[in-house]
């Protein structure tokens, strides 16, 4: 598959640190699909917010999940521009100094033009889309989303113009002079992982009697 490179920008340039920088769309979307939730920043009024939410990508737009109330959102499309980030832990980087211990992880720092997604149907469809980004397979197995639903909810589209990746993993780069020094150095990696499913014990599921769905089987055994 080419890879087309979305940065070098002015405003994502890795300028810490820039041998950490990755600016290839098929890392910067690796890093987006993975990522269970994202952050997007705004200024509302007089202050700067930053509001965890949802998001789900299909080609080279992002589309970002909430309450037709909020104001982060409102303000995202009011600019008609987004600022979005993501971040994968991915362990500890453990130095024998303080000063080079760090974090293993992999982010994505993104710019794009945004708008509200108001057509009915294309909306549905991509909160569809979103049941399906969050566990694979669900959307067809729950109760389709009414009217009232759809129209509660706010879908903004973010065009990923331009986008910087930053991974950091590794052995860590411990000062010369304390390459001697007895104390532990390595890395400790960490991964999400997810436990056995905890049915609901009201309504029809009281009954205790409908399975665990394919789409939470298929994810367990893909761990």
């Amino acid at each position: 598959m080419t890879e087309n490179n979305l940065g070098p920008g002015e405003r994502t340039k890795v300028r810490r640190l820039p041998g950490k920088a990755n600016y290839a769309d098929q890392t910067i979307y690796s890093i987006l699909d993975e990522a269970r939730l994202c952050h997007v920043a705004a200024v509302v009024g007089e202050s700067a917010m930053a509001l965890p939410t949802l998001h789900a990508r299909e080609g080279n737009t992002l589309y970002l999940h909430g309450s037709q109330s909020n104001a982060v959102m409102k303000s995202v499309v009011a600019a008609g521009e987004a600022f979005v980030t993501v971040t994968l832990y991915d362990g500890l980087r453990l130095a024998r100094s303080a000063f080079e211990s760090s974090i293993a992880y992999r982010s994505v720092a993104l710019f794009g033009e945004a708008h509200e997604v108001t057509d009915f149907a294309e909306k549905s469809r991509v909160l569809d889309m979103f049941v399906d980004a969050i566990l694979p397979g669900r959307a067809s197995e729950v109760r389709p989303m009414n009217e009232r639903e759809v129209n509660l909810t706010m879908v903004v589209a973010v065009s990923i113009d331009e986008a910087s990746a930053k991974l950091s993993a590794g052995p860590t780069e411990d000062f010369p002079e304390d390459l001697d020094l007895p104390i532990w150095s390595g890395t400790v990696p960490a991964a999400l992982k997810f436990t056995e499913p905890v049915p609901s014990a009201n309504g029809a599921m009281a009954s205790g009697s409908i399975p665990v769905p394919e789409s939470v089987q298929r994810l367990l055994e893909s761990q």
